[in-house]
């Protein structure tokens, strides 16, 4: 009896901590993508917010914001690329880590920009404006070079594979149209060539066909006449009747 009540027991509290392990994971993910809702909302709205400085605001603030818009769009394009990229190609994860060794320098732009937004020194900003320029030009250079090889890779694998499989496509559909197929009828024999005009006998002839005769060709006698006989001496001379 009492090892079935510490097997209950067991069972119950086994229970127990399943229930709170999948509520806390139920949480967490809750947690997770109500935070993820919340940073695309709040990068929605300072997108939105720096596309309208740039058009709103003259001289280096608005100059600023045009510089942030592009740094963002362009690490926030790349990442989507590579990471969509490398779930079916494991080539990508190098790409990864150099987009990461990038991101930092990105960060750490982007974050500057922001404080500068707020400098009252228009002409110190001004000052800096270059730098800034060229800082944020090369990180975008850098990071569409890496968007657009991850492309370029994704459109050769998609092309090969599309040619591999239209091949076999064709394979398989000629094999399901046999019947369409004919046999080639077999040429029939040459004909013999004519025989030259000093032939010898070694070569082929062909016989000549029979000719009608003509008029003009005599008829050979049948039996051949007799000739003359001859006469002898000792032979009487032929008496001529008489008459009466």
């Amino acid at each position: 009896m009492e090892a079935v009540i510490a097997i209950v027991a067991l069972l119950f509290v086994l229970f127990v901590a399943l229930g709170a392990y999948a509520t806390v994971k139920v949480v967490g993910a809750a947690k997770r993508g109500v935070d993820r809702t919340i940073t695309q909302a709040r990068r929605t709205v300072e997108d939105h917010t720096l596309r309208a400085k740039s058009f709103a605001q003259l001289g280096p603030a608005g100059e600023l914001a045009q510089l942030r818009l592009k740094l963002r769009t362009s690490m926030r394009a790349t990442q989507d690329a590579l990471h969509a990229g490398a779930a079916g190609d494991e080539s990508l994860k190098e790409s990864l880590g150099l987009f990461q060794r990038l991101s930092a320098h990105g960060h750490e732009l982007d974050g500057e920009l922001r404080r500068l937004e707020s400098e009252p020194d228009r002409a110190k900003l001004a000052e800096r404006l270059p730098d800034l320029r060229e800082r944020t030009e090369r990180i975008t250079r850098s990071a569409d070079s890496l968007r657009w090889a991850a492309r370029d890779r994704a459109h050769r694998f998609a092309g090969d594979d599309l040619d591999t499989l239209s091949a076999q496509i064709d394979v398989e559909s000629g094999a399901l149209r046999h019947w369409t197929k004919t046999e080639p009828a077999a040429a029939p024999p040459p004909w013999p060539e004519a025989p030259a005009a000093d032939a010898g006998p070694g070569q082929q002839t062909w016989p000549e066909p029979p000719r009608s005769r003509t008029a003009e060709e005599p008829t050979p006698p049948a039996i051949t006449p007799p000739g003359p006989r001859p006469t002898y001496p000792w032979q009487k001379k032929t008496r001529p009747e008489s008459t009466t």
